[in-house]
């Protein structure tokens, strides 16, 4: 009895232990079996990627442990994102190495040349009808550039004639550009190149900004041009003839002589005198004659001597007028209206002044003189007779103007090409 009550706790105490061993079997049989899933789920992924050849995989408890070489450090890096996504992967070890093996690490690049080769003769056939269709349209659109007489009716002049073929020439190469990026199917490209094109421009257009503004200040002046070849101006303070107006500059021909050259932005933004607008014109000086004179009779002497002048125009008449009282007299300002085109303004500028000294002289009025003098005589010498100036009028012409405009126009055959001023041109 006893002996069979010790037999019933002995098995009673051991039937525990064997359930706790059956289930310890199970759970190790099971997490074997997950292990050896994860490792066979990455080994297949490596397969179908085809760079890790040389990679093996161990599973222990969920963490993967890679071995081996591949022929670049980024593979190899690669890895770790690639096993942590698989599901029940605790950890990842990544040993994996570069290979030192030249062979191994070739090969990869080999193949993309290759690839890039075959990619190629498939995509040539392609590119060569985008590259006629490009080659056509651009040939079009040189050879309606080329094409003179249309654009010089168009155009005021030869310069804008070249910008207008110029814009031409820019357009059709774009739209060749677009046609032959939609044969390729690849129009995205085109918001690229035009964004590149459009940073491009601006950071030059900083850079050249006064170019810029001289080229288009040139554009202006083309069409409306505000002076013609021959013409008398003051620009900025210069004054000269016009020889040419150039696609860069304004050339001048001083009363000197000299070539004065104006930028045409300075030109487009100063205040231009044209004397050669108008053929009548006007000159003006002064005199001053003593207080005691009869002023009203010394003003209409003046007026009728200067009206008188064979080459002072009668409309506007010549007009006479008191400026001001001065310590030394009567300041009087004497005007006259003269034609540029035959008669030369500072010759008969001269000329009136000096029939009006002497026609106040001969009427006995003192044009008085504020200088002082200071005589000193050694031994008396014979005086010397009073030289008679001539009352007789000069011959005033303008002469001298046509001499310049022949030099003007002998430089302007020289360069007529570099002209950009024209007769038919509107005027302002």
């Amino acid at each position: 009895m006893r002996f069979f009550l010790l037999f019933a706790i002995l098995l009673t105490l051991a039937m525990p232990a064997s359930a706790q061993e059956a289930n310890g079997t199970i759970t190790t049989e099971s997490s074997a079996q997950q292990d050896a899933a994860i490792a066979m789920r990455i080994r297949e992924i490596l397969g179908e990627l085809g760079n890790y050849d040389d990679v093996s995989v161990t599973v222990s408890e969920g963490v993967v442990t890679l071995r081996g070489t591949t022929t670049s450090a980024t593979e190899a890096s690669d890895l770790d994102p690639l096993t942590a996504r698989i599901e029940g992967v605790v950890a990842v070890r990544n040993q994996v190495t570069e290979t030192t093996d030249i062979a191994d690490r070739l090969n990869p690049a080999i193949e993309r040349f290759r690839s890039r080769i075959d990619q190629f003769i498939a995509f040539l056939p392609l590119a060569l009808i985008a590259g006629a269709a490009f080659g056509f349209v651009v040939f079009l659109g040189f050879a309606l550039a080329r094409m003179r007489r249309p654009w010089e009716r168009l155009a005021p002049n030869t310069f804008i004639a070249e910008i207008y073929r110029q814009l031409l020439r820019i357009a059709f190469l774009i739209f060749g550009i677009v046609i032959a990026l939609d044969i390729l199917n690849a129009t995205a490209l085109l918001s690229t190149i035009l964004g590149a094109a459009g940073i491009i421009g601006l950071a030059l257009g900083f850079a050249v900004r006064d170019t810029v503004e001289n080229f288009i200040a040139s554009v202006m002046l083309s069409f409306r041009q505000p002076f013609r070849p021959n013409d008398t101006v003051e620009i900025n303070g210069d004054t000269g003839k016009v020889i040419r107006l150039t696609s860069r500059a304004t050339i001048l021909l001083s009363f000197d002589g000299n070539h004065i050259r104006i930028p045409n932005s300075t030109v487009f933004k100063s205040r231009i005198i044209n004397y050669s607008q108008h053929a009548e014109r006007r000159f003006m000086f002064s005199i001053i004659v003593e207080r005691d004179a009869d002023l009203q009779a010394t003003r209409a002497l003046v007026s009728r001597t200067v009206q008188g002048l064979p080459f002072v125009l009668s409309e506007p008449a010549a007009q006479t007028w008191i400026e001001a009282l001065l310590p030394s007299g009567v300041e009087l300002v004497v005007t006259g209206w003269v034609d540029q085109n035959e008669t030369s303004i500072v010759r008969g500028k001269g000329e009136a002044l000096r029939q009006v000294k002497l026609a106040i002289q001969a009427a006995g009025i003192v044009l008085p003189d504020a200088t002082q003098a200071i005589q000193i005589t050694r031994d008396a010498q014979p005086a010397t007779p009073d030289l008679q100036e001539s009352t007789q009028v000069d011959t005033v012409d303008a002469s001298e103007n046509a001499a310049l405009d022949r030099i003007v126009a002998a430089e302007r055959q020289e360069e007529l090409s570099e002209d950009l001023l024209r007769e038919d041109s509107p005027k302002e």
